[in-house]
């Protein structure tokens, strides 16, 4: 998946002045508590830059684990090194685009510039999942996953 930036002074307050082997631990403890399924999730805490590696079943999956370390406080990139093993018989998806959250910004101000249409919103909503909990509730600096178009029904 690569390399993804991030605001290091937006997101999740999770930590507070940890060794990186804290932070890491926190990392998992938080991407464990959204229930995203990974298996063999190990994550490393460099400086701002942390990396992740496991195994998802899907590239939605792996995009939701990289945001949810990334959208925390204190990280500013994450190198996201998950494997995606999908069933032969599945069709992969395809990737999602990010955007940034700027002031003034709501899921259908974005649905409607990304869409053309600001009803779309909850597709944005549902993508980011379990992070977000509210439609209401983004803030500046945050890192959202934006659906491809053709995958809304």
């Amino acid at each position: 998946m690569g390399l993804i930036d991030f605001f290091k002074n937006a997101g999740e307050k999770i930590f507070g002045g940890e060794s990186e082997e804290e932070k890491k631990e926190k990392l998992v403890k938080h991407v464990t508590s959204l229930g995203l399924p990974v298996e063999g999730l190990s994550i490393s805490v460099d400086d701002e830059t942390v990396t992740v590696k496991g195994k998802v079943d899907s590239v939605g999956h792996s995009e939701k684990i990289a945001l949810a370390v990334g959208n925390v406080e204190g990280v500013s990139k994450v190198d996201n090194q998950l494997t995606v093993e999908t069933p032969e018989q599945v069709e992969p998806e395809p990737q999602a685009t990010y955007h940034t959250v700027e002031k003034g910004d709501s899921l259908s101000k974005i649905s409607k510039e990304v869409y053309g249409d600001p009803m779309k919103y909850n597709a944005i909503f549902e993508a980011n999942k379990p992070m977000l909990k509210h439609p209401d509730k983004i803030y500046p600096g945050q890192v959202l996953r934006i659906p491809p178009k053709e995958s809304l029904a």
